[in-house]
């Protein structure tokens, strides 16, 4: 939807709009899942439970969850260097609308919905 102002055009952004944003996409919601399941994971182990992602796009997407304040990261300086990431407080929020998301799916999956 589309806000005049002083005669110029801004657009206003819904909720639904901006909540995909930051969770949407192929793994964002799936590494939320993932971490709120398990509370704490380091990047190997988040790399072991999505084996189809890359390198490249599991740091991608680590860092936009980060920026979006849905995870925190968190680094110890040892060595070897030990980071772990785990579902922040504002994360937290999206945690039963993930269940419920994850509930749904496998209900479908049930009846053999899968295309």
């Amino acid at each position: 939807m589309k806000n005049k102002s002083n005669s110029s055009e801004t657009t206003q952004m819904c909720g639904v709009d901006y909540a995909f944003k930051r969770i949407g996409g192929k793994y964002k919601g799936r590494i939320l899942w993932y971490l709120y399941s398990k509370t704490v994971l380091r990047y190997g182990e988040l790399s072991r439970t999505l084996p189809d992602i890359t390198t490249k796009m599991l740091t991608q997407t680590l860092r936009e969850l980060e920026y979006d304040n849905l995870i925190t990261r968190k680094m110890y300086h040892e060595v070897p260097p030990k980071v772990e990431y785990s579902v922040s407080e504002t994360g937290q929020e999206l945690i039963p609308f993930i269940k419920y998301l994850h509930h749904w799916g496998n209900k479908q999956l049930e009846k053999g919905f899968t295309h």
